[in-house]
């Protein structure tokens, strides 16, 4: 005698109705604002650009949200944080 499966099938494709799981063709990566031609050289003593990165709050905004680059957003907090050192923000 072989067993049955005794499970109701359930849809299998549910995942495939929501719009997070849906194709992947027109998501796209901004391009880092701190690399390329012309762009503002990261430096603690540039209090314009610093402040463009840090929240209300004083907190070093993500680079999800910020969209820079690995590299950048590591010379970015570390200058921030050089900045706050010195009393400059």
């Amino acid at each position: 005698m072989k067993k049955r499966n005794t499970k109701k099938k359930t849809n299998q494709n549910n995942f495939s109705k929501l719009s997070v799981f849906q194709n992947q063709k027109y998501k796209f990566k901004k391009k880092c604002p701190l690399s390329g031609k012309g762009a503002p050289v990261v430096d603690y003593k540039n209090i314009k650009l610093l402040k463009r990165y840090v929240s209300e709050n004083g907190k070093i905004l993500p680079s999800r949200i910020t969209s820079v680059s690995q590299k950048k957003q590591r010379d970015l907090s570390l200058s921030i944080k050089r900045a706050r050192n010195l009393a400059l923000i």
